[in-house]
């Protein structure tokens, strides 16, 4: 049965909880500086472009445009939705249909990392500055900077001990 609350997903992007280290794993992120804002952080990863089969290819193509990195051991850890406009709709906002934008985070291992090797958009016409950073995978380290979106922090600080068991040999 289907009802008529449901929104259309209009976008869907793949980011990674990057994880670096086995006994005490630093998380990578981006530091992001627009001129005029106050600086945020945010998960490596971006949305799904039409040669990007599946979410999990899109995530492989973004942290290697975005870190020159490799990354093993990726599984689902979180997903986030939220109010979108459809940029096809009429008007481009006004009374268009508003979709969502679900956001897929996955939890994987840094495999290996160049920055000399980053490409793509964000490195040949940055709006801003990209730092990549590492953070302590705790509590402490990830309330130490402003992660986005909200809805990630707050998973993580719940989910620390949690999203290390999704990278466990005896997950399966």
């Amino acid at each position: 049965m289907s009802c008529m609350t449901e929104r259309p997903v209009v976008k869907r992007t793949a980011r990674a909880i990057l994880l670096d280290g086995d006994t005490a794993p630093r998380m990578i992120l981006i530091k992001r500086t627009k001129p005029g804002q106050a600086p945020y952080w945010i998960t490596p990863g971006g949305g799904m472009e039409p040669e990007d089969a599946t979410v999990v290819e899109a995530l492989y193509r973004e942290v290697d445009e975005e870190l020159g990195a490799k990354v093993t051991d990726v599984v689902p850890a979180f997903v986030d939705t939220v109010p979108h406009p459809d940029e096809g709709a009429e008007g481009g906002g006004g009374e268009g249909v508003t979709g969502v934008k679900v956001q897929h985070f996955f939890v994987c291992r840094l495999a290996s990392m160049d920055l000399a090797r980053r490409h793509g958009p964000e490195v040949d016409e940055p709006c801003g500055e990209y730092e990549v950073v590492s953070v302590p995978f705790t509590r402490e380290g990830i309330a130490s900077v402003e992660v986005v979106p909200p809805s990630l922090r707050a998973y993580l600080d719940a989910n620390i001990e949690g999203v290390l068991a999704l990278l466990a040999d005896d997950l399966g």
